[in-house]
């Protein structure tokens, strides 16, 4: 597949960046009353989900100093989500409230995907807080308005504990997480870190009607053309949280993505063409 001449050739990929974050900077402050954007300390009542991730785990053979890094860089990230309120109308920005991860703020090199390879960036490994965000607000009625899958995966499982495919990678500042509050209850996002995991709860202000069980179909590995390619389905079950009745089933997404690992078993073949998403930088 030939390459677009923003992949070729680094300058130009990187006057691309500079533009879509132009584009996006600009599109934002015409809605910026829209974002959430109010931090309390006072904890609100209810809570809708909570989820925890493992700060250390097996990445390939990835560099050990990177996880280390990544934990740095989310102790600086971490504080400015934590306590947010997500008023009724608001939509929250990843983006909006952790800001470009620079080294002036003390962030530091970890591993961050681009453009199919792992590499080691400023701010990397900060998608382990948008992943534990992201499958939060699943459980929950906010709306998903922007989430973007990795177009790879780059590690076989280790200690996985969620389906493949239900985090999102981003990339300041256009590519994000973001999700709407469509109803009338205010919501607020919690997190901290303890020595072995990254922590979050989503909490309201009054009981959410449903309960919400999230999990994967149709998983299945594929090869074409000498490429290995990873797929599944997320799915959502929303349940009556006074009767306990199961109220519908929807589908969230589904993901597909080429893999950069040996499998030890032999993938189905796949007879229909397979189109990747353009790959993009991931602070994974």
């Amino acid at each position: 597949m030939p390459l677009r001449l923003s992949e070729a050739h680094p300058l130009v990929y990187s006057a691309r960046i500079r533009q879509k974050r132009l584009f996006r900077a600009l599109r934002d402050a015409a809605a910026a009353r829209s974002f959430a954007s109010d931090i309390s300390t006072d904890k609100l009542e209810y809570t809708c989900k909570k989820h925890q991730s493992l700060l250390h785990r097996k990445l390939g053979d990835s560099d050990p100093e990177l996880q280390r890094n990544k934990v740095t860089n989310l102790k600086i990230a971490a504080p400015t989500i934590d306590g947010l309120l997500i008023k009724p109308g608001q939509t929250f920005s990843f983006w909006r409230q952790v800001g470009e991860a620079t080294a002036e703020k003390g962030y530091v090199e970890g591993m961050q995907l681009s453009q199919g390879e792992v590499v080691r960036g400023v701010g990397g490994g900060l998608c382990q807080l948008s992943n534990l965000l992201y499958w939060m607000a699943l459980h929950t009625p906010l709306k998903i308005v922007e989430r973007h899958h990795h177009s790879f995966d780059p590690f076989p499982d280790e200690n996985r504990t969620l389906p493949f495919g239900s985090g999102c990678g981003v990339f300041f500042n256009y590519i994000d997480l973001r999700f709407h509050n469509p109803t009338e209850i205010t919501f607020q996002l919690n997190l901290w870190l303890t020595a072995e995991h990254l922590k979050g709860s989503i909490l309201s202000d009054r009981p959410t009607p449903h309960a919400y069980h999230v999990f994967e179909r149709n998983h299945r590995f594929l090869r074409k053309n000498g490429r290995i390619y990873r797929e599944n389905e997320i799915w959502r079950e929303i349940i009556d949280r006074r009767t306990g009745d199961r109220l519908a089933e929807e589908l969230l997404v589904h993901n597909h993505a080429e893999i950069k690992y040996e499998l030890n078993f032999e993938p189905e073949p796949c007879n229909v063409e397979i189109r990747l998403e353009a790959g993009y930088e991931q602070r994974v």
